[in-house]
């Protein structure tokens, strides 16, 4: 359906928190201080590996303003006159942010007399003030037995390696004795055949770096007892509902008695989909009775929380001459560090979410995730997915140059479409396999791809950016200038919307006898406007404005159950919900209007504030008949509903970047960079531009400069923002988006995931550009001027 027919969908309205948030009225977690309200600190481990041998607390607990110490061992309590009183059980659970039962370790601990990072929890201070909080942690005496460390996958791995996790109650680690903490090994048919049948074979090995998501909130909580006793935490997080659930099972509470409310979020990009802070916060309360501020700095969040896998890949391509492929393999080494939060999961997308989107019948998919004693890896935008998209499409690239086909057209060749079918996705998808021999997919197997832009995102992105034109007159160009150098290049992508048969959604829609709407959602906005698309869809839905829908949400207590703000969800499963529960409603209305109008149901729709009949002038206000029902009927019009999805379709981009290089200096300045994208229906074309501006300055950090390096010892060097650079608004290129709009079938007025998958292409563009430009191929990330310097010769 064309968004012509649409009054409230495909239009670009203002964000429902957008008065809130440009006036400075309280909207984010800390902005609701408690009165008595005690300030919390974490005391960081000093060394990567140790186990802490004696730890005394005397002197910080004798500071007066002190309320808790918490360690491993106990809580001591201000007036308690040194009495040791503890309070937890140990427990061992995962902070990731994922549906129960949670695929990722439970390899974590409150507090554990054992540290395996620089930075990792030793203790936690609950002070009047932050002052005094700072000051008792600097007074708090550990002694700890220093383990040598390891600090790449390759160590770990190693024969004889010190282990990271020895410790008997962790649960579902692939094998920690060998520091594994996952794996996963899939073939679909025959590699080796498929091999065979090839005329050429190209093999490349590419390196991927750990970077930080450098939100502009930090991590943030409050928490206290309410006067019924209930435990309530206000969190900067994207997954209440998983929050509340792991709180439970940490504190030993039951779930009922916990409230998580998620204000407004300064930003989170995976890195809020993970219980950083809440469960220190919410134990300090339970120690104190008292409120509970917890936040990071910025210190702390580089060096404590978490940060995109990296990972080692190596890509293996058959192909007949023509372009055909006739087999592909990707193999990943995946630095999980210190936890295995989601370290089962992201690199599985390494795979299932690049793999898939070519045409090839035999496919093989393996990655080993190693425990290391540095920051904890977890989700970020993308969730493995641009790592694999690093790797493969610079190798397709390659493999494109070695058959002498352009990239542009070796990817329309061999790329999917349309009633094509993921084989590979179904047996390594979200879970390890239970089958790591080769799968041969019976007739018919695997997910269907009912929507597909990808050959368009091809074709008008190579388009916009005159692609052809400018591959040849770069060529001539750097002919004749030795030093400025020029270079295009390009990719194509694919990512999914939410997890399928795994994320769940609810929402309930209330009509007022005003005609009004209240809608009730548990998704979590991430400041990325994603209530701002369910109030379009559900007024859509319901032939009204958006004015006339207030959304309630992420709040446990009020809310009903969903998933999470994670893997592109919000539009289609929660929307799917949403719309759902409005469509309920939609047809109490007719039901009741038809009564009211003595007309056929059949002939009635829901359009401007109205019931009309499509078979003569006959119309009621939605008002009427709401006022009528809730009054005459005694009954308010009210429904929830839920949406799981079998299935997660796939939006499709391709990406083009334009580049000049310095070849004196070595920096690189992208110029113009095109983002063609598949997203299905667009709900809304301001917010989903955006979120590619954002997706692409993200992806260019990613390319060019951002990085985590370490010292011998494992500490990190970046300590902040001046350390660790993001991308400046002067550092941004010329911006062109094409939205390529699809119908996707199942999901909510046929509309796809669009947040992650700009953030996917950058790095090979750009490295594919550097190639055009260079005459030399980059495997590294990031493409700093010191690589490139050494990749052309100037440099040791």
């Amino acid at each position: 359906m064309s968004r012509d027919h649409f009054h409230a969908v495909g239009k670009d309205i203002r964000k429902v928190d957008g008065v809130q948030l440009v006036t400075g009225a309280a909207a984010f977690a800390d902005d609701f201080p408690k009165e008595r309200m005690l300030h919390g600190k974490i005391l960081g481990s000093p060394h990567a590996h140790a186990t802490i041998l004696s730890i005394d607390t005397s002197r910080a607990e004798a500071l007066r303003g002190v309320h808790a110490v918490l360690t491993h061992e106990n809580v001591l309590l201000a007036g308690a006159k040194g009495a040791r009183q503890p309070v937890f059980e140990r427990v061992a659970y995962t902070r990731a942010g994922q549906d129960y039962p949670e695929p990722s370790p439970w390899d974590f601990f409150l507090l554990d007399r054992k540290v395996r990072f620089v930075g990792d929890r030793v203790a936690a201070v609950a002070a009047e003030t932050p002052e005094i909080a700072r000051e008792a942690i600097d007074l708090i005496d550990v002694k700890y037995e220093v383990h040598d460390a390891v600090l790449t996958p390759r160590e770990a791995l190693a024969p004889g390696a010190p282990i990271v996790h020895d410790e008997p109650d962790a649960r579902n680690i692939e094998d920690a004795g060998k520091n594994l903490c996952a794996a996963v090994d899939v073939h679909l048919r025959d590699l080796e055949k498929g091999l065979a049948e090839a005329d050429l074979i190209v093999e490349g090995s590419y390196t991927v770096q750990r970077v930080q998501h450098a939100q502009l909130e930090l991590h943030t909580a409050i928490s206290y007892l309410g006067g019924d006793g209930r435990l309530t935490v206000i969190a900067a997080t994207q997954v209440p509902f998983h929050v509340r659930r792991q709180l439970a099972q940490v504190l030993g509470w039951p779930v009922g008695r916990i409230r998580v409310i998620k204000p407004r979020i300064g930003g989170g990009f995976g890195g809020k989909q993970e219980m950083v802070i809440e469960d220190l916060c919410a134990a300090l309360t339970l120690a104190t009775n008292r409120p509970v501020r917890l936040e990071l700095d910025r210190r702390e969040d580089l060096v404590a929380c978490r940060c995109r896998h990296a990972m080692e890949l190596t890509c293996r391509t058959g192909s007949k001459k023509d372009g055909t492929f006739t087999a592909m393999e990707l193999t990943a080494l995946v630095d999980a560090g210190a936890y295995g939060s989601h370290s089962p999961t992201v690199p599985t997308n390494t795979g299932n979410k690049n793999l898939p989107r070519y045409r090839c019948p035999n496919m093989h998919y393996k990655f080993d995730a190693a425990y290391t004693n540095l920051v904890p890896t977890g989700a970020m935008r993308g969730y493995g997915t641009p790592q694999g998209s690093f790797a493969l499409e610079c190798h397709i690239d390659e493999v494109a140059e070695k058959l002498g086909i352009d990239p542009v057209e070796l990817r329309i060749r061999t790329t999917v479409r349309a009633g094509d079918k993921d084989e590979l996705s179904p047996h390594i998808y979200e879970v390890k396999t239970e089958s790591p021999g080769p799968v041969d997919p019976s007739e018919g197997a695997g997910w269907p791809i009912d929507s597909c832009g990808m050959e368009e995102c091809l074709v008008k992105g190579a388009e916009a950016i005159s692609w052809k034109e400018k591959r040849s007159a770069f060529d001539e160009w750097n002919g004749k200038n030795p030093v400025l150098r020029k270079g295009i290049g390009m990719c194509c992508l694919s990512q999914g919307s939410g997890v399928a048969g795994i994320d769940t959604a609810n929402a309930t829609v209330k009509l007022n006898e005003d005609g009004s709407v209240n809608l009730f959602v548990g998704a979590a906005d991430l400041g990325t406007g994603g209530d701002t698309v369910l109030v379009q869809m559900v007024a859509e839905t319901l032939g009204l404005d958006a004015e006339d829908v207030t959304i309630y949400a992420a709040d446990t207590d009020i809310v009903p159950f969903d998933s999470g703000a994670y893997a592109s969800s919000t539009t289609y499963v929660s929307g799917g919900a949403a719309i759902r529960a409005a469509e309920e409603v939609r047809d109490d209305l007719i039901a009741i209007a038809s009564k009211l109008l003595g007309e056929s149901s059949e002939n009635l729709v829901l359009e401007n504030h109205a019931v009309f009949s499509s078979k003569s002038d006959k119309s009621i206000p939605i008002r009427d008949v709401a006022t009528h029902s809730m009054y005459k009927e005694k009954e308010q019009i009210e429904h929830t509903a839920r949406f799981v999805s079998p299935v997660s379709p796939p939006p499709f981009a391709a990406q083009f970047a334009e580049i000049e290089v310095d070849t004196e200096s070595g920096e690189v300045r992208v110029v113009e960079f095109v983002s063609a994208i598949d997203a299905g229906t667009i709900i809304s074309p301001k917010l989903a531009s955006g979120q590619v501006d954002g997706a692409v300055s993200m992806g260019i950090g990613y390319a060019l400069f951002e990085e985590m390096p370490v010292d011998s010892s494992g500490t990190q060097l970046m300590r902040g923002l001046n350390d660790y650079k993001i991308v400046k608004a002067d550092g941004m290129p010329r911006l062109k988006t094409i939205f390529i709009e699809t119908y996707e079938p199942s999901a909510p007025f046929g509309a796809k995931a669009v947040a992650e998958i700009p953030t996917n292409g950058v790095a090979p563009a750009i490295g594919n550009a550097l190639k055009h430009a260079l005459g030399v191929r980059l495997r590294e990330l990031p493409f700093t001027p010191e690589r490139i310097l050494r990749a052309i010769g100037k440099m040791e």
